[in-house]
């Protein structure tokens, strides 16, 4: 504990750069060894202005509070030379030279895959956000995305569902829930997986601390499946970092006419693997199934239900438009839509819209 909040010191340092940060680890191992250090080993290896901010760094009242936060948050510091720093992640270029951790992370998460997407994410890509997650855990696959509102939230939410594991990296302080409505949804992945960041505690949620989270969310995983992304967007940033990493990159095909799948089927025309199962990927990546898969569930409807179901589609419809093309009056339609929402197959959406979900 003593190094981890000595760690909270060394990086409240003015102009401390990842890189100096690195190269001080890599001399001294320790930031108390770094504090304990003569002026001009600091100099041989950060130069006069960084050693002279740390010679003369004071702690303020306000970092004494960000060490009682992180003991009652029970945050960790892990960097770069610990056993217990993801050795994949390590093998990237610029990666991390610490790591902030709420949670655990496990051997078992270097078996993972990045789920990402847009926040502006259609009905249609939040199922199949949760779909592709939860079959991922079910088949024993860490899933990792960036807990932001749409599709991210929906992977992390995916793989909870069917008990598996999941780790959120973020583009502030683990100490902050950013979107803020996440806030059950961290403590349940903390739980279930790991939250971690680069950033210091206290680090707000600054536009562009995300791209540069990006490429840990990629470095992090063996394959990256991007779900919906405009043309312009974090999810593409979060695709070129794993192009420079080697990495493998999957794109589910969407509607041409859709903004939200723009970036995906630009993508695929760029050289991404089109892909509507997780089976598929799996088999591309050399990854076979470590758990047995949940039994499905055995569904009967009624001629009326089929008809209704069919009508739907993964975009909102609403009552009435069914109601036309159906030629049925809406009270009798509504009645045949609730039995189908008991039965998981459709959701029921503000102002009396309703589309198919998928289990």
């Amino acid at each position: 504990m003593y190094d981890d909040l000595n760690f909270i010191d060394l990086l409240s340092i003015d102009k401390l750069t990842d890189h100096k940060l690195y190269l001080l680890l890599e001399r001294f191992r320790t930031p108390t060894e770094i504090g304990a250090a003569p002026a001009h080993s600091l100099i041989e290896v950060v130069g006069q202005d960084i050693a002279r901010r740390i010679l003369t760094y004071k702690r303020e009242e306000k970092i004494k509070r960000k060490y009682d936060l992180f003991r009652k948050l029970k945050i960790r510091t892990i960097p770069y030379n610990s056993s217990e720093y993801p050795a994949w992640l390590r093998n990237i270029a610029h990666f991390p030279p610490i790591l902030f951790v709420r949670g655990v992370i496990k051997p078992e998460d270097e078996i993972s895959v990045g789920v990402i997407g847009t926040r502006g994410a259609t009905v249609y890509g939040k199922s199949i956000a949760e779909r592709f997650a939860g079959d991922f855990a079910r088949a024993g696959i860490t899933v990792v995305s960036g807990m932001a509102r749409g599709i991210d939230t929906m992977a992390h939410t995916g793989a909870l569902k069917y008990k598996g594991r999941t780790i959120a990296v973020l583009g502030c302080g683990v100490d902050r829930c950013y979107p803020p409505e996440n806030r059950k949804l961290m403590e349940e992945i903390i739980d279930n997986g790991a939250v971690i960041s680069e950033f210091n505690i206290g680090t707000p949620p600054l536009a562009h601390n995300f791209p540069k989270r990006n490429r840990i969310i990629s470095g992090f995983s063996k394959a990256i499946v991007a779900i919906e992304a405009k043309e312009k967007s974090g999810v593409m940033n979060t695709v070129n970092w794993a192009l420079d990493q080697n990495k493998y990159v999957f794109a589910i095909p969407g509607n041409i006419y859709s903004k939200t799948s723009t970036g995906t089927n630009r993508l695929i025309k760029d050289g991404a693997i089109p892909v509507t199962s997780v089976d598929e990927i799996l088999e591309s990546l050399g990854i076979k199934y470590a758990k047995q898969g949940m039994p499905t569930k055995r569904i009967t409807l009624t001629d009326t239900e089929t008809k209704v179901f069919n009508s739907l589609s993964f975009e909102p419809t609403y009552l009435d438009v069914l109601s036309e093309a159906l030629e049925q009056p809406t009270s009798s339609i509504l009645n045949t839509l609730l039995g189908l929402e008991i039965k998981g197959m459709v959701k029921q959406l503000p102002g009396m819209m309703f589309v198919k979900i998928l289990e």
